[in-house]
């Protein structure tokens, strides 16, 4: 993979995903890539939910009424719909589940930056396919409610929700930090 691959890298936002998203088959690549990451002890730190299809509106129910119990009277029809549309505005979701594994040699953030490094190469993925794509978390990722609708366990969360699909525009350059202001050498 040309370095040009990672310096021309951009999310999409959500608002911009269409269809067509990955197949069945893509999906499994993408996640087959995804656990090529860095793992420790070959601890598989991570577990993989996708929601494709009529599961992302079954789902999105699940979400619309623990934000509707969440927030009682101060809930708008707008709000409520959004929720209920959440997992909608893209083809398919992929929930990244970091699930650490006790270990006396591996340390729970090691396993932890492991679920995000599978992030990244969902991401990266992604674009090697054809596909647009962006990691989001927002509320519904630190919700325990929404641990429960997903069957966490105690010792699981979310590392993000990536959303995949076809891009309605090509997204703009933004901003960066050039890389001499942010790296120095060490020395003594």
């Amino acid at each position: 993979m040309p370095l040009s691959f990672l310096l021309k890298r951009r999310s999409v936002v959500v608002a911009r995903l269409q269809e067509p998203g990955p197949d069945k088959d893509e999906i499994v690549e993408l996640i087959a890539g995804a656990i090529r990451v860095p793992d420790h002890k070959a601890l598989a730190p991570w577990r993989f939910l996708v929601f494709s299809g009529a599961a992302r509106a079954d789902f999105g129910k699940k979400i619309a009424a623990i934000y509707e119990h969440n927030v009682g009277e101060a809930r708008t029809d707008r709000a409520y719909e959004n929720e209920l549309n959440r997992f909608l505005r893209a083809p398919v979701v992929i929930g990244v589940i970091s699930s650490p594994v006790d270990s006396i040699k591996v340390p729970q953030s090691e396993q932890l930056l492991s679920a995000g490094a599978a992030c990244m190469n969902i991401l990266h993925g992604a674009r090697a396919l054809g596909y647009a794509a962006q990691w989001v978390t927002e509320w519904i990722a630190y919700d325990a409610k929404v641990d429960e609708v997903l069957h966490l366990e105690p010792h699981q969360s979310v590392a993000g929700f990536i959303y995949l699909g076809s891009s309605s525009e090509i997204p703009g350059e933004r901003p960066r930090v050039k890389p001499q202001d942010v790296m120095s050498y060490w020395s003594l």
